[in-house]
């Protein structure tokens, strides 16, 4: 059996969902950078790059549309690297140094998250095997890439649209079957309040960043 065949097979059923291995690893990657998101290691993006990897093998076969959409989260997570790997932001202990955004920035990355999910739907809408539900699941898509434009910049705002993500990757993904990933993102709205405490309180000891908004 190759490594493809290996991770698109059944891992377990559990309460008559079928887990296959590929969602079950690339979510449990995924949810290890998101806590070393939330502790602020630059690791995070190798491990969020890692994960769009595996889920892209899951889906490849049988969802396009959302195989492509890892290939773009791949690429935010090279970009991200490259974001932290800079230097701009270090913190005094030598990690990312984290702030609210200004309200320009917000009033972007809101715009650009209506704009870009009302885009991104109405494509999945004219191409349909590109998408199980092309509403939620281009929400999901654009909120995944405005969240981790946000983490790159440092910027506290990022577990807020997490948190919006998650209120609606939970009920899609258990709809759809992907049973592990909808309960993996149950985990992530737990570890998402537990990052934007801390980053909030951090965001008050940081200095501020010059060209932040740059």
């Amino acid at each position: 059996m190759s490594a493809v065949s290996w991770l698109n097979s059944e891992a377990f059923t559990a309460f008559g969902q079928h887990v296959i291995w590929s969602d079950m690893i690339g979510n449990i990657i995924g949810l290890a950078a998101l806590a070393l998101g939330w502790r602020r290691s630059i690791w995070t993006w190798p491990a969020q790059f890692l994960a769009g990897v595996i889920l892209f093998i899951a889906f490849a076969p049988h969802l396009t549309g959302s195989a492509g959409k890892q290939v773009v989260v791949m690429a935010v997570a090279a970009w991200g690297f490259w974001q932290w790997s800079r230097g701009r932001q270090q913190a005094q202990d030598g990690s990312i140094g984290v702030r609210f955004a200004t309200w320009r920035e917000r009033g972007i990355m809101v715009a650009a998250a209506a704009l870009g999910t009302v885009a991104v739907a109405l494509l999945f809408t004219a191409y349909p095997k590109l998408s199980w539900d092309p509403w939620p699941d281009a929400y999901i898509f654009v909120g995944t890439l405005v969240a981790m434009y946000a983490q790159a910049r440092g910027m506290v705002e990022f577990w807020f649209a997490w948190l919006l993500v998650d209120l609606v990757g939970v009920p899609l993904n258990f709809a759809n079957g992907y049973a592990f990933s909808g309960f993996v993102y149950v985990i992530y709205g737990a570890l998402v309040l537990w990052g934007m405490r801390d980053w909030w309180l951090r965001s008050r000891t940081s200095p501020a960043l010059e060209g932040a908004a740059a």
